[in-house]
């Protein structure tokens, strides 16, 4: 608890160190900076968010949102998206091994938080079960989009805790201002002798707008203090075609991607009589995506995308095949964005899922589900001065049939009240009002058997209700020429919340764990100051100061099993002509505030580095040589949201080294 306190003091302390800082920069005669002069190199204005539908850049968003793009997504990038995102404030990752890593926004994971390929659903099983990855390539994204907070009113009732969206530019959506152009990267990594190498082409032929990307990874069991974790291997490959015409007025576009992965469940080593558990993946997905602008009178543009999923993953036992898990998903989605409205801007929108999941062998605890899903929203603004007004609202329909069972209709609504006072021109004060709610998914509803991967025998309850949140969040964010800061406090109140209750029980010498539901409460402070130090012809010099902190709890007193843990940072950065460098560490502290039956979490320090070097060469060519350490000083990490995390660290000490080439 005292931990807690001083993170959440840290943090404001953050806020209101970079405010005075800010103050006592700016000198009192010197005029305020002119609308649209351009902003500091650290901060994001001119990336525009694809996961909203009036294409907002980041400053302009009411809801918070942030984004990793550019040299710090390629600083950022891992094997897995959760591992990608784990450093951005208020987001964290599951871990199974090096193979699986789920972003966890708020405290929140699992079915609450979708993960977007290019505004549609992944189409995996990862919400099932934590020991099943992703089905993305993080290596092969343009930008990576977060939206902290229910995210209901655009993606459905998956997104009551958040979105994670890729945006991997397989369908383009403009000619690309070469003819042909690309990047490629190389690396290895020591903790785990990891090779990895991706390459993408776009090219231009007139109208016609091509897209190649691939990628491969394989590495072996990964270090962790004082040895090796058995059985954490990974092997991953994907690629994807894709093509668009491009008029005047939009494009149309479509792809095919492939994504194959093979990695080992480090809490089922095996031994040397019989092998490990390994997790063979393979999905093949169909996209097809659309934009025409000025369709109507008073319409500003009509986007549409569907996509298919074929989606197999097999779980074998040393040489034998222990469980399948089958998922074939249709999913379609139309935006009509309006054009001004008396001083209104805004979208409406129309959303179709239509997904059969089945597990057939050993550990098939859940049935045979057929779950379909059609939702409508609606979403508008207005600038009233200094203030910009947003409203929204959804309603869904969603169903979903087990092969042996009673059928569950649920009809989420979602509502949604925010806005942003521009004080002056660095200070911006926001609010957001959600109310949310969200469908219980296939494993709560119908688990009833032994699952292994967790250690449990899981049994679900086909009689849950549709659980609703309720959400106020309160953040200030702080942009001046050498200081940008921002924090945020939500609290967020759940009737019906589910979760996995530890009973004490046993069945088949599992302990026996029941979806069961009940009033929570979360609540958390967020925050974040980037200080430029100086900037001579030496470089620039910077230092960014984070932490993040959530507290989570049944409304008896009671706490939520694996909660991440309050967190402080600092980065030190260093840019000049050619080179760039950090040197940061990361605070992980104790969590013990714990589920019955769950153990405590000692708290951690890791420290990190990175280096790299761009090297011009001929016209339309560049190079940049990098090197990256992570735990640089060895320590014995295990995260709180991970089932396995007692039998699992995280790698050791690790340096990753490679070079990338841009064209």
């Amino acid at each position: 608890m005292k931990r807690r306190l001083l993170s959440c003091a840290i943090c404001a302390a953050l806020f209101a160190v970079a405010a005075t800082s800010a103050v006592a920069e700016t000198p009192t005669d010197q005029p305020p900076a002119p609308d649209g002069a351009p902003a500091p190199p650290e901060t994001l204005p001119d990336v525009v968010v694809n996961a909203t539908p009036l294409r907002e850049a980041v400053d302009e968003i009411v809801a918070p949102v942030s984004v990793l793009s550019g040299a710090t997504l390629d600083d950022a990038k891992a094997a897995t998206i959760g591992e990608t995102v784990a450093k951005e404030v208020g987001v964290q990752t599951t871990s199974f091994g090096a193979g699986v890593g789920r972003p966890v926004i708020r405290g929140l994971d699992g079915p609450r938080v979708s993960v977007l390929a290019d505004g549609l659903g992944s189409g995996d099983v990862s919400t099932v079960s934590q020991d099943h990855a992703v089905a993305v390539e993080p290596f092969l994204a343009d930008q990576i989009e977060i939206l902290k907070g229910p995210a209901t009113l655009l993606y459905g009732s998956g997104a009551i805790g958040g979105v994670v969206n890729i945006v991997d530019g397989r369908i383009p959506t403009a000619l690309p201002s070469e003819v042909l152009s690309g990047r490629a990267e190389l690396r290895g990594n020591s903790v785990s002798d990891e090779r990895t190498g991706m390459a993408r082409v776009d090219a231009a032929a007139g109208n016609l707008a091509l897209h190649f990307d691939g990628s491969w990874r394989d590495a072996d069991d990964y270090g962790i203090p004082g040895g090796t974790l058995a059985n954490s291997f990974l092997e991953t490959k994907s690629g994807a075609l894709g093509a668009s015409w491009i008029g005047s007025r939009g494009y149309l576009g479509a792809s095919v991607s492939r994504f194959l992965d093979h990695y080992g469940n480090p809490a089922e080593p095996g031994d040397e009589e019989e092998g490990g558990v390994t997790l063979q993946l393979a999905q093949t997905r169909y996209d097809i995506k659309g934009e025409l602008r000025d369709p109507l009178a008073g319409f500003a543009a009509l986007r549409f995308s569907a996509g298919h999923v074929d989606y197999r993953h097999t779980e074998f036992e040393g040489d034998e095949v222990g469980t399948v898990f089958l998922n074939d998903a249709n999913e379609a989605r139309v935006e009509l964005v309006q054009g001004d409205w008396k001083g209104w801007q805004g979208a409406f929108g129309v959303q179709f899922l239509d997904r059969t999941f089945e597990a057939i062998g050993e550990e098939a605890f859940v049935p045979k589900t057929s779950t379909r899903a059609l939702g409508v929203f609606a979403l508008q603004q207005k600038t009233l001065g200094a203030f910009k007004l947003e409203l929204g609202a959804r309603a869904d329909r969603q169903s979903s049939d087990p092969l042996d069972g009673p059928k569950r209709d649920f009809s989420p609504l979602g509502l949604s009240l925010g806005g942003i006072w521009r004080i002056d021109d660095a200070w911006h004060l926001s609010l957001n009002l959600d109310r949310a709610q969200r469908a219980p998914a296939e494993e709560e509803l119908f688990a009833d058997g032994p699952h292994v991967a967790t250690n449990a025998f899981e049994i679900g309850d086909p009689a849950l209700a549709t659980e609703t949140s309720n959400q106020a969040e309160l953040g200030l964010h702080f942009h001046g020429d050498r200081v940008e800061a921002k924090i945020a406090a939500y609290a967020n109140r759940f009737s019906n919340y589910v979760y996995l209750l530890d009973t004490g029980e046993f069945e088949d010498d599992l302990p026996v764990r029941q979806w069961t539901q009940a009033a929570a409460k979360f609540h958390g402070l967020e925050g974040e100051a980037k200080f430029t130090l100086a900037e001579n012809a030496s470089g620039r010099y910077d230092v960014r100061l984070w932490g993040d902190t959530v507290k989570a709890r049944l409304a008896d007193g009671g706490n939520l099993p694996r909660i991440a843990p309050a967190r402080l940072g600092i980065d030190f950065g260093w840019t000049a002509d050619a080179w760039r460098a950090r040197l940061g560490a990361a605070r992980y502290f104790r969590q013990d505030d714990v589920a019955q039956f769950e153990t405590e979490t000692p708290g951690f320090t890791l420290v990190s580095a990175h280096l790299s070097y761009a090297i011009p060469t001929a016209a339309n060519l560049d190079w940049e040589v990098f090197a990256d350490g992570n735990n640089l000083t060895n320590r014995t990490a295990r995260l709180a949201t991970s089932y396995i995390k007692d039998l699992a660290p995280l790698p050791g000490r690790s340096v990753a080294f490679g070079v990338r080439a841009f064209f």
